[in-house]
């Protein structure tokens, strides 16, 4: 989605010196009403009793402003929520317009009192070339920003944002933005086409002087439910969520997606015969990992299929799932810009048991960077029906690799053709002292679903310092093969399970 380039500028507008100052610095507040811990979930059950109801449009010269002209307008820093206080976060807003066609009630709570933050283009600075544009009440931010004191006392950098439709992405400390997080999707993959839930509010409670998190609660309305969403969020090398949400059904929903995740995979060494580029690999993760309700560790390398690709994989109360970027050297990526190989891996902790239902992982064809092309979610089975509630919690960690230690690693997956016929996969495992010296103590285990494929060679890379197997595939007539491979000693299980899909291009 372009949606990846707007936050992209957007951070860097951010540290841009402002223009002049505000008449009236500051984001200005409107009248007090109550809030309470139940505040967000009433309206939520209240909202899905009635027909859905679109938020108006933002006039259509905001709507029909141009990618260069959005960039021409910014938040002035110094009007930031909570700027000059002892409280220990900034907050920022972002301007509506261009990809974001409808505003978003923002508000701040405070002693158990919640507050609207007024539309104000006095927090704006803009250029000259940032064409005049009408002011009425339909207009409203289109997101947020969160800014700490992550590395250097003063100084205020961010770390999350939240913008457009339900997406909200986050980084741990000295990383760059990648993939994104969403409150909920439904209809993924379909082919009557994806809903896309919208946060249509957000209420920020201010932080204590010495709390070290923050939170932030939200409303979530589309055509099929609505919800309300909890966020307990707290920065650091390892940035972390804790939500709490509860979904009410207007509609039947039969495909929903519980803690999204939305990355960009372009390619890597498994298949690059599509791309002519100077850089070995383009890609905000490079795997989804999974560790499921049995105990079972699984490493899925993500692909960029020539057709959309669905993979489901059936699960009893799983233990956790994320998308991972593993590739951290600057090498693999060669990149000076991007640095993609500082992006955030992201692990999802469920807290209490969802019950049986699948992690699926969507792969949709790219031929650019820019577009968000990989979903991973858990769907659960069943219908949630129209009238009920479905109630979750669980933790996202952003950051290099918040994922728990478990099995011997998957640290890359290569393949390429083989001159006298086949193709040859090879998996390197991370050098771990659980490997024996002595490799041929080591079981292999490799399976297919089709073709026929050799019984693989195990080697020691002496880049790695861990085991690399290598086997050929034989596809003969066959158009699409699921792959599994294991390391195994003393029969009992040794590393991840690898899992791949080829498909005949």
């Amino acid at each position: 989605m372009l949606r990846r380039e707007v936050l992209a500028s957007l951070a860097a507008l951010a540290a841009t010196p402002s223009l002049a100052l505000a008449e009236e610095p500051g984001l200005q507040l409107g009248d007090a009403t109550p809030f309470g811990a139940d505040t967000v979930r009433n309206q939520a059950r209240a909202l899905a009793a009635e027909a859905y109801a679109p938020r108006p449009l933002i006039p259509e010269e905001w709507r029909n402003l141009s990618y260069d002209q959005y960039r021409k307008i910014w938040f002035d820093a110094r009007n930031a929520l909570w700027e000059g206080t002892d409280t220990p976060q900034r907050v920022d807003v972002f301007p509506p317009g261009l990809y974001f066609p409808q505003g978003v009630k923002t508000n701040v709570v405070e002693d158990g009192q919640s507050r609207a933050l007024k539309f104000d283009m006095g927090v704006f600075d803009t250029t000259d070339k940032f064409p005049d544009v009408p002011i009425d009440d339909t207009l409203g931010y289109s997101g947020l920003r969160l800014r700490a004191e992550l590395e250097r006392k003063g100084i205020f950098q961010e770390y999350a944002v939240f913008q457009g439709a339900s997406y909200f992405r986050g980084i741990g400390t000295g990383q760059t933005y990648g993939l994104s997080a969403r409150g909920l999707a439904l209809k993924t993959g379909d082919p009557m086409g994806e809903e896309f839930p919208d946060f249509v509010s957000f209420w920020m409670e201010q932080p204590a002087p010495n709390a070290a998190n923050v939170v932030i609660h939200a409303l979530l309305d589309s055509p099929s439910c609505t919800g309300a969403y909890r966020f307990d969020i707290t920065h650091g090398d390892t940035f972390t969520m804790e939500i709490e949400a509860e979904i009410f059904a207007r509609n039947d929903i039969g495909h929903v997606g519980i803690a999204p995740l939305t990355s960009m995979f372009l390619f890597d060494d498994m298949d690059r015969q599509r791309f002519d580029d100077f850089r070995p690999a383009v890609h905000d993760s490079d795997g989804l990992l999974i560790h499921n309700g049995a105990g079972e560790i699984i490493w899925r390398p993500l692909a960029n299929p020539l057709n959309l690709q669905i993979s489901a994989f059936s699960d009893m109360d799983p233990k956790g799932f994320g998308l991972c970027q593993r590739s951290r050297n600057f090498s693999q990526f060669n990149d000076l810009e991007a640095h993609y190989h500082e992006r955030p891996t992201v692990w999802v902790t469920p807290h209490t048991g969802w019950g049986r239902g699948s992690v699926t992982l969507v792969e949709i064809p790219a031929d650019l960077e820019i577009y968000d092309n990989i979903v991973a979610y858990w769907r659960p089975s069943g219908t949630i029906k129209a009238g009920e509630s479905h109630a979750m919690s669980y933790r996202l960690d952003w950051g290099h690799d918040p994922a728990p230690a478990g099995a011997v690693e998957v640290v890359n997956t290569a393949a390429g053709g083989r001159p006298e016929g086949g193709r040859i996969f090879t998996i390197d495992f991370a050098a771990d002292d659980r490997v024996p010296e002595d490799l041929n103590d080591l079981t292999k285990i490799i399976r297919t679903t089709a073709g026929e494929i050799t019984e693989g060679v195990l080697q020691r890379n002496p880049d790695t310092g861990g085991p690399r197997l290598a086997f050929t595939f034989y596809p003969g007539d066959a158009t699409i093969s699921e792959f599994r491979a294991q390391l195994r000693l003393d029969g009992a299980p040794l590393s991840e399970v690898w899992l791949y899909r080829w498909t005949a291009t």
